[in-house]
């Protein structure tokens, strides 16, 4: 009889804890267990096993994602956009580190499989930035692909110690994002003044 309090919600939202302090790969069914006080065989009532609570985890940290940017560039358009939306995605890894590394790598791609569901969504936010900058409809998805690129290789070397050179990494970060709405708005229509509102 599974334990009571004890569903996938409850066994997720622990496994998302524990990969953000001892690292995604010292994940397993046993430290999550024994966090919860209960047998390892007891989980397999709530997930179905190790590469599903994964998976759970990238849908979490996904919907945190696109909570955390959808609120930061909530009635702001063009740099201001990018900006917040870039600092609080930046602030979500650099805390979450652990469930964020769960939203990478092969999982179920089915277009009703939770995790991708969550992953697309987490794009949304990011969508309406770049609407902001009125891109070619044919350069949209290039866009978004190369702002998640860019913001995930930079939060993913800082939060792994890869940067090492002594400039400040605030100020390169701040340079990244500027370089990115120099090159949106070369692409786009948007005028400068507008971006800068």
């Amino acid at each position: 009889m599974p334990r009571a309090g004890l569903d996938a919600a409850v066994v997720t939202a622990a496994a998302a804890d524990l990969a953000d302090e001892l690292g995604l790969p010292a994940l397993s069914m046993s430290v999550v267990a024994e966090r919860l006080g209960v047998k390892a065989p007891s989980l397999y009532k709530h997930v179905a096993g190790l590469d599903d609570l994964v998976d759970r985890v990238g849908a979490l940290a996904a919907t945190e994602i696109a909570t955390a940017v959808g609120r930061a560039t909530q009635g702001r358009s063009g740099s201001d956009a990018l900006t917040h939306a870039a600092d609080a995605f930046r602030s979500y890894v650099r805390q979450h580190a652990g469930r964020y590394a769960a939203t990478v790598g092969p999982r179920d791609t089915a277009a009703d499989a939770p995790t991708a569901t969550a992953l697309r969504d987490a794009l949304d936010p990011f969508s309406a930035v770049l609407r902001g900058y009125h891109l070619p409809e044919a350069d949209h998805v290039h866009a978004l692909r190369a702002l998640r690129s860019i913001l995930h290789g930079f939060t993913t070397l800082e939060t792994g110690g890869g940067f090492q050179l002594g400039t400040d990494v605030d100020q390169s970060f701040t340079w990244l994002v500027a370089l990115l709405d120099t090159g949106l708005r070369s692409t786009g229509s948007t005028p400068r003044d507008e971006s800068a509102r």
